[in-house]
């Protein structure tokens, strides 16, 4: 049983951009697919599908990762802020700029789950979810 999806989804993707994998594949879930589409956003990610496997219990998440001209990572870091043990909260005058504004943070909010610069124009706060840059 898994108690954390989301740590795994960024486990996955910081393990496939250290091997330089073109893309990687996990279980899928709403909140994973929201986490990718707003890294997608925000230029993390190229796009994301979800892929029915025949012999497995459920469908996959394939996320397409982004590599530079040069095969740089777009991705040089990415870490779970909020976890199960330690939720973290923000509100909307306490979300922060990551690395003078060159990496995100991204949130779930009540308006679904937004980087920091698309929380601080919607003006809402939420749960700290993850720091990319």
């Amino acid at each position: 049983m898994m108690t954390d999806p989301i740590a795994d989804l960024l486990t996955r993707i910081r393990n496939a951009i250290h091997v330089r994998n073109p893309s990687v594949d996990m279980p899928v879930s709403k909140m994973k697919i929201r986490v990718v589409e707003a890294l997608a956003r925000e230029g993390f990610v190229w796009d994301h599908e979800v892929v029915e496997v025949e012999d497995a219990p459920v469908a996959t998440l394939r996320v397409n990762l982004k590599y530079g001209p040069n095969e740089e990572r777009v991705i040089q870091h990415i870490e779970r802020i909020s976890k199960p043990g330690r939720r973290v909260y923000v509100g909307v005058e306490d979300v922060k700029e990551v690395r003078q504004g060159l990496g995100v943070s991204i949130l779930s909010t009540s308006r679904g789950v937004l980087s920091n610069r698309e929380a601080r124009k919607e003006g809402v706060g939420g749960e700290l979810l993850c720091q990319v840059w």
